[in-house]
């Protein structure tokens, strides 16, 4: 019954920006921390950015430090990730996933959308 579901994902160029959103239904968000992962071509799937509980604490994965950022919105059951000033490192599908606690590791999170391409052109 649970799904979570990304959009926002596209092409762009060097130095723009796209935000992504994660629509869930089938659990309230309040109760769940929120990570968005990545995973380029031949790489493995890696942290990016994630948000806990009550929206208070935030981390980071260092490739994307000062340039991203990510919230909730419970009332909408919705979460956001902003891109800003990307790159062509950027490129990748982009994942969100819920868990019980804020986490870096995707081994901690239950459940995950399918995924948004975002391709950044040189």
């Amino acid at each position: 019954q649970v799904r979570l579901v990304e959009s926002g994902g596209g092409l762009v160029q060097a130095g723009g920006s796209l935000r992504l959103s994660c629509t869930v239904s089938g659990l309230s968000i309040s109760n769940y921390a929120m990570g968005w992962f990545r995973q380029a071509p031949g790489a493995e799937r890696k942290f990016v950015q994630g948000i806990s509980r009550n929206g208070v604490v935030t981390y980071h994965g260092d490739s994307v430090k000062g340039r991203f950022s990510t919230s909730k919105d419970d009332m909408k059951n919705m979460g956001y990730l902003q891109m800003n000033n990307l790159n062509f490192g950027d490129t990748a599908i982009y994942y969100c996933a819920v868990a019980e606690g804020l986490d870096m590791s995707p081994l901690s999170y239950e459940y995950w959308g399918q995924g948004t391409q975002v391709t950044v052109s040189s």
